[in-house]
C-alpha cells in the first residue's frame, strides 16, 4: 500500500520484522473501503454549487450492490447542486472512532449520481429504508429524489500510514469483511485473557522473535493485527489464519489454532 507522506526525519523508527511474517494477507483496499461504507449510514457528501464551490453536507444512505442511495430534497443545496451537476463524492468515516481520530478508517467515494430507474428504483429505495428506516416519514415527499452515486473512484486510508487506491470495477467486485464490524468483544477478550498467546503468535509468525509484549488491534477475515513492543521499538505487524474465515463465529477456533501452531 503506498504512503502519501514520508519520514520527516524526527519520527520514532520502526522495527522491521527479524523472521518471516507467515499467512500475511491483508484485505484489499477495495474490501476495506466496502467495510467501511457497510459499517454505518451517515456520511459527508460534497456536491458543486452552480459558481462551481464546493458544497459539503451531512446525509444518511444506504448500499444497493455497494453503490450509496441517497435521498435528499430539492429544498436542500445539495439536493439542488446534484440536480444540476451529477460530480459528487462521499466522505465516509468508520463508527467507533479511536482516541486519535486520524487513526480511524475512512472511504471517500467519487463518482456521478443517477436517479434509479424501474427495479432499480424499487430496490435503491428498500436499500435506502433499510439502512435508514427513519427516511420512511419523507422518502416519498414530491421534493425528495432518489439517487444512486455510481462509484467510479475510490480512497481507503486506514488509519497512519496505512491507505490505497480501488477502481469502480475492484470496487464492485470487492465485499465488506464479515469479521471487523463484530469483532470488538472478541478483540478486548484476547487482550485481556490470552496476551501470553498473542505474543507467542507475534514472536512464531509475526516476524518478531524478540518481541516482549504483543496487543491485538483487529481482527479481520484473514488474519490478526498486532502492535508489538520489543528492545527495538515498537512495531505493527500482522498474524495471518491457517485458512480465511467468513464469520464472527470462526475467530475462536483460528484464533485457538494459530495458539497451537504458535507454540509447537
Amino acid at each position: 500500500m503506498a504512503l502519501d507522506h514520508g519520514d520527516p526525519g524526527d519520527a520514532p523508527s520502526t522495527p522491521p520484522p527479524l523472521t518471516e511474517i507467515i499467512e500475511a494477507t491483508l484485505p484489499t483496499a477495495a474490501d476495506e473501503a466496502r467495510t467501511v461504507a457497510a459499517a454505518t449510514n451517515t456520511a459527508t457528501l460534497a456536491t458543486l454549487s452552480g459558481d462551481g464551490s464546493p458544497w459539503a453536507s451531512f446525509v444518511t444512505y444506504g448500499l444497493l450492490d455497494g453503490q450509496p442511495v441517497l435521498c435528499v430534497s430539492r429544498m436542500a443545496e445539495h439536493g439542488r447542486n446534484l440536480a444540476a451537476d451529477p460530480r459528487a463524492s462521499l466522505s465516509i468515516v468508520m463508527p467507533e472512532l479511536p482516541a486519535d481520530p486520524l487513526a480511524a478508517a475512512r472511504v471517500t467515494l467519487a463518482g456521478r449520481v443517477e436517479q434509479p430507474q424501474g427495479a432499480e428504483a424499487v430496490a435503491a429505495r428498500e436499500a435506502h429504508l433499510a439502512a435508514v428506516p427513519a427516511a420512511k416519514v419523507y422518502i416519498d415527499f414530491s421534493d425528495f429524489t432518489l439517487w444512486v452515486l455510481r462509484v467510479e473512484r475510490v480512497r481507503w486510508v486506514g488509519g497512519y500510514g496505512r491507505m490505497d487506491s480501488a477502481s469502480a470495477e475492484q470496487y464492485a467486485a470487492a465485499a465488506a469483511d464479515p469479521v471487523i464490524p463484530a469483532a470488538g468483544r472478541a478483540i478486548a477478550h484476547l487482550n485481556d485473557d490470552h496476551a501470553d498467546a498473542l505474543l507467542a503468535m507475534a514472536r512464531a509468525r509475526g516476524g518478531y522473535p524478540d518481541a516482549t509484549a504483543a496487543v491485538c488491534e483487529r481482527a479481520d477475515r484473514y488474519g490478526l493485527d498486532l502492535r508489538v513492543t520489543t528492545p527495538r521499538g515498537v512495531a505493527v505487524t500482522r498474524v495471518g489464519y491457517v485458512s480465511p474465515i467468513d464469520s464472527i463465529g470462526e475467530l475462536r477456533a483460528a484464533t485457538v489454532e494459530l495458539t497451537r501452531l504458535s507454540r509447537d
